[in-house]
């Protein structure tokens, strides 16, 4: 009787660009390599003038005033970089994330303030800000390509904060964290991705007022 053949072993997907760039800005980096440093400071500067697209690593290397071998030595391709950059972005995010929310009340004007600084800050970062005005699939396509685990990993640090939540008693253990923070990142995804004709995303008022009537309630037992 013959043996049947084993299945072959299912080689994991490469992480995506956003997803490593999000897993590290929550996990934290190493800064202490000043030549490194520099060079994505440069980069910075660089996309944010030029743009990614039109922007080169010897462009990079002027603005970092160090030789184009030094840039490759740091970073062995351009989209190793422009990763680095998108890091150091997302990082400044959720730094403002947590300073915006850290003086507020209540959970409820919690969810607000994050929901308000989330599409203020990421819309008006000049980098991230750019790539979703001028090249929306750099950031787009990673977000929704590669089964959508992109936007697993910003659900999970926002069920992270919705645990918090629950732990200190001012949310309901009966609500699911998980579900919540799905619904709440997909629905600022989408604004980002897709500019609205309805609401006004330059309008925190407006943007505040959707959050208290939409996403607040989510946060109550038995509507999730």
């Amino acid at each position: 009787m013959k043996a049947r053949p084993t299945a072959p072993e299912r080689t994991p997907e490469p992480e995506g660009l956003l997803e490593r760039a999000v897993s590290a800005a929550v996990d934290g980096v190493d800064d202490s390599d000043d030549i490194r440093t520099r060079v994505v400071d440069a980069a910075c500067e660089q996309f944010g003038v030029m743009g990614v697209r039109r922007s080169t690593m010897d462009d990079v290397a002027r603005r970092a005033k160090v030789s184009r071998i030094t840039v490759y030595r740091r970073f062995a391709t351009k989209d190793v970089l422009v990763e680095q950059v998108i890091l150091r972005e997302f990082r400044r995010y959720f730094e403002s994330f947590r300073t915006d929310i850290r003086d507020a009340r209540t959970a409820a004007d919690r969810v607000v303030l994050g929901f308000v600084s989330s599409l203020r800050v990421i819309r008006g970062n000049p980098i991230i800000g750019d790539l979703l005005a001028a090249e929306p699939e750099i950031l787009v396509g990673s977000m929704i390509g590669e089964r959508g685990r992109s936007v697993a990993m910003v659900r999970q640090f926002v069920a992270g904060q919705l645990r918090r939540e629950q732990a200190a008693g001012h949310v309901s253990t009966e609500v699911d964290a998980d579900v919540v923070a799905e619904l709440m990142v997909r629905i600022s995804a989408s604004f980002l991705a897709v500019p609205s004709q309805i609401i006004d995303l330059d309008d925190d008022e407006q943007l505040a007022s959707l959050a208290r009537r939409y996403l607040v309630p989510m946060l109550e037992p038995g509507r999730n």
